[in-house]
């Protein structure tokens, strides 16, 4: 598992003292509040977050130490920043989105399903994009379809409900 998860982008400069606009890849942007220290993707470069404020549903306004005018924040755009993954708390039963990407995806009988390619937000609850010679199939990702998760074995168990994995 990645030690640095992709976290927020910044998109554009906000004010004239350094501050920037970011879109959070994250549950909530307040999420990124509560941190110190962001990274490069690699986790090489550090970044210490002065502060930050939730911007909206999917955006947070931050300030970079160093970063003290419009000039210095400028030169921050389109900077995709990380988290240490020791640094972010998950509830019980929850998976970031970058550890689920790529697992094997199995019925409950072990019939190879394809693989998690993507997972789509919908409101009430996530879907899951499982894609198998070239085509995608969605499912929902609820208690009821999604029977086990073994993101160290790189594997999922997915109840094969009918017409789920159809390939008309």
């Amino acid at each position: 598992m990645k030690k640095y998860l992709e976290i927020l982008k910044i998109v554009s400069v906000h004010g004239i003292k350094g501050e920037v606009n970011a879109q959070a890849w994250c549950d909530s942007p307040s999420d990124i509040c509560g941190l110190g220290t962001l990274y490069s993707r690699d986790g090489s470069k550090k970044y210490e977050l002065e502060h930050a404020r939730p911007k909206g549903e999917s955006m947070v306004t931050i300030k970079l130490k160093g970063a003290d005018t419009p000039e210095a924040a400028q030169k921050l755009r389109n900077l995709i920043l990380c988290a240490d993954r020791n640094d972010l708390k998950l509830p019980e039963g929850s998976y970031f989105i970058q550890d689920l990407i790529g697992l094997e995806c199995f019925s409950e009988t072990g019939e190879p399903l394809g693989r998690l390619t993507d997972v789509l937000p919908t409101g009430a609850n996530d879907v899951y994009e499982i894609s198998k010679n070239d085509k995608n199939f969605y499912v929902p990702a609820v208690p009821s379809v999604i029977l086990k998760t073994d993101v160290e074995g790189g594997k999922m168990e997915i109840y094969k409900m009918e017409g789920l994995f159809d390939e008309d």
